[in-house]
């Protein structure tokens, strides 16, 4: 894929952005101002609508010519992450109905070949049978998609993290993967966000709906890497590899989820104890937050990395 049309897709999705906000304020479907909110303008959870329809309709586009320079049926699970982030938007939905659709979801991207069912030597493990492997991807799933919403809370911060994310995927990759166009097409549909993010009002956020897709890409793209497919450039241990990729989100995952548990209440009640918090409550801004997390654990990751290189 060329730079052109990279360049084409950032500014298609620059131009929808407002759109979808607009129609967003009509409905009266606006970020409400809580104790926990980190805006106090007009601000809309419109993000991954606007960079979902951008990576939508050019892979529409593609599709119409008979160019398929990725899986399209990967749009469906994808997709169906999409509608009940949107949902969630509208309707702040119950994360028992989340779980539920995410184990849906996490189903048919084993359907389509996606699975973890080689440990590679971790716990002493190596292949594993059908249905643990598909227990466990599952597992995975839930684990990853769940992870980037959490992180998603300050502007940029998730942005970051996931570009980083998928640059990694594909930069170590020995060869071109099989989803590198997906994930080129997903950078430059959410690279437009960071200006709406940042704006000083009418503010666009991602939103559940991008959170939870673009987790969705991730997991995809996690599972492809410990599939047979995926050759690293470097001689690494999979599973580790794609643990140090995603550090900063795990982390905090596990980090919120023992307060929570110690001070006793439910691992999924929202609360003010992710890392960004602990940094905005020092006086950092979000654009230095939105840097320091995502690089920090860059650094974090390759100091580990090659740590277990000179073993």
């Amino acid at each position: 894929m060329d730079m052109y049309l990279c360049f084409l897709i950032i500014i298609l999705s620059a131009i929808i952005a407002p759109i979808i906000q607009k129609l967003f304020i009509s409905l009266n479907k606006i970020d409400l101002i809580n104790p926990r909110s980190s805006h106090s303008v007009i601000a809309t959870r419109t993000g991954g609508a606007s960079s979902f329809i951008t990576i939508f309709l050019i892979s529409l586009f593609w599709y119409s010519i008979g160019n398929e320079p990725y899986d399209f049926s990967l749009l469906v699970p994808i997709s169906m992450m999409f509608v009940i982030g949107i949902y969630d938007d509208f309707y702040n939905a119950d994360f028992k109905l989340k779980f539920f659709i995410q184990i849906i979801v996490a189903k048919m991207i084993i359907d389509q070949g996606l699975l973890i069912d080689n440990f590679y030597g971790i716990l002493g493990l190596e292949e594993i049978g059908r249905i643990p492997a598909q227990l466990f991807t599952i597992f995975v799933f839930l684990i990853i998609v769940n992870s980037i919403n959490f992180i998603d809370g300050i502007d940029g911060l998730a942005l970051t993290e996931i570009i980083k994310a998928i640059v990694l995927f594909e930069f170590l990759n020995a060869t071109n993967s099989a989803i590198s166009v997906l994930g080129l097409i997903t950078i430059a549909a959410i690279i437009p966000l960071y200006l709406y993010n940042f704006k000083k009002n009418n503010k666009i956020f991602l939103g559940d709906a991008g959170s939870l897709y673009l987790g969705t890409i991730l997991a995809i793209y996690t599972f492809y890497l410990l599939g047979p497919k995926y050759e690293l450039k470097y001689a690494f241990n999979k599973p580790l590899f794609s643990i140090l990729i995603l550090l900063y989100p795990l982390i905090d995952l596990l980090r919120v989820f023992i307060i929570r548990v110690i001070n006793k209440k439910s691992p999924f009640q929202p609360d003010n104890n992710h890392l960004h918090h602990l940094l905005l409550k020092r006086g950092y801004s979000h654009w230095k937050i939105s840097i320091i997390l995502p690089i920090g654990f860059l650094m974090i990751s390759t100091a580990i990395f090659f740590l277990f290189k000179l073993k």
